[in-house]
């Protein structure tokens, strides 16, 4: 089992939406909208943040505000691969690259988490040679634009070392790990982040070498994960997320009192909001 590094949302596409010259005539509010979002999925209101971004979506699409369309598809094609929708995610996914095509954005790092999103897409349904060139373009980007603790660096390393997994390239995938790791030590408030990265490193010794033979590794890896859960942190909507994600991989490696405990931690932060 593995876990894309996603944060608690999508990494967002920071867009300049102000009106241009020749420019559509209105711009969708993106910040406020993606601001609701997340209140909608704080609450595990899948059904919520559907409903809104694919009515800006619209919006945007009426008004001709190809910026605020390009944004709206972006959060669409990560809502639709967390819900396991393979068209709609890819369908949101191809309108997001024409536009990153259109707008100019390739070499922004607006274009870049757009290029992670679509990839992530293609990972997440069994396409990780298609994923692997997208996190390539994305990768020149953010290395040459952002700053060695910037947690996006982070994501985009986790996640470019599954699709590496899925390839059988093990030691690249380990190297990304590491470097995800790293990051996320950097930003001094990443503990559950680094915890994804710590269990992809758990299912990546496991394909190497098989469950019985990387036993120990995996064991380390769980360990070090579980330390990063328990430490004293912020129990937000955040949190809650990453906790029900990891909670089938401890499952899965056998630590049920543990799973359930995680699952408990996200019920209580999901009442609450």
């Amino acid at each position: 089992m593995d876990l894309e590094r996603d944060e608690y949302q999508e990494p967002r596409c920071p867009l300049d939406m102000s009106a241009l010259q020749g420019g559509p005539a209105e711009t969708i509010p993106v910040r406020r909208i993606t601001e609701k979002e997340d209140e909608f999925l704080a609450k595990n209101d899948w059904t919520g943040a559907e409903r809104l971004l694919l009515y800006w979506l619209a919006e945007a699409d009426q008004y001709g505000d190809k910026k605020g369309s390009f944004a709206m598809n972006n959060e669409l094609m990560g809502l639709y691969r967390k819900l396991g929708r393979e068209e709609k995610a890819m369908e949101s996914a191809g309108k997001a690259l024409a536009l990153l095509d259109e707008l100019g954005y390739e070499d922004t790092v607006s274009g870049a988490t757009c290029f992670i999103n679509s990839a992530t897409v293609f990972k997440a349904f069994g396409r990780a040679g298609d994923a692997l060139p997208l996190f390539e373009k994305a990768r020149k980007v953010y290395e040459r634009l952002l700053k060695n603790d910037d947690a996006r660096l982070g994501g985009l390393y986790n996640n470019m070392g599954l699709a590496l997994v899925d390839l059988e390239r093990f030691d690249e995938a380990e190297t990304l790990y590491g470097k995800a790791v790293a990051v996320m030590e950097r930003t001094g408030a990443s503990q559950p982040e680094q915890a994804i990265s710590w269990l992809n490193m758990a299912s990546a010794a496991e394909a190497r070498l098989g469950l019985d033979d990387a036993e120990e590794e995996i064991s380390d890896c769980i360990a070090r994960a579980m330390e990063l859960l328990d430490k004293d942190q912020p129990h937000d909507g955040n949190y809650a997320f990453v906790c029900e994600k990891c909670a089938p991989v401890f499952g899965y490696y056998g630590y049920f009192m543990y799973e359930e405990d995680l699952n408990e931690r996200a019920r209580k932060i999901y009442e609450r909001s």
